[in-house]
């Protein structure tokens, strides 16, 4: 009996490189939401994380982009709060990685608000 290959679209090859860069740098609370079946949602997938700190956010930002580019050759098309480093976000049209610091992730609640998506904790 031969194995069977599970054949990836580029979103999940896209979110299993965003998700390890997130791990490298030793984020926590990793959560993948499936927004695939969501009715106008904005992307296939929602990465999030938190961080300790502005600086550990942006550490994290930097290892996720230099994840991504070195297996895709892809850069984010929008780079946003990666100056104050509360909350960065990196839009890669289809999926969208979402950086925070505890303080943020709790005020925004993006977890609650596409509830509707299939959510998946990673194993820290």
């Amino acid at each position: 009996m031969s194995a069977k290959k599970k054949n990836f679209t580029e979103s999940e090859m896209l979110t299993k490189l965003i998700v390890q860069g997130m791990s490298d740098k030793k984020a926590s609370n990793i959560v993948v939401l499936d927004l695939r079946a969501v009715y106008g949602a904005p992307a296939s997938y929602f990465v999030l994380c938190t961080g300790n700190s502005p600086l550990h956010t942006q550490a994290i930002s930097d290892n996720i982009h230099e994840a991504v580019k070195n297996i895709t050759k892809e850069h984010p098309y929008k780079l946003e709060g990666y100056t104050n480093g509360e909350w960065v976000l990196m839009d890669y049209f289809d999926v969208v990685a979402h950086v925070f610091v505890e303080k943020a992730r709790e005020f925004y609640k993006l977890e609650q608000l596409w509830a509707d998506g299939i959510r998946q904790e990673i194993e820290e």
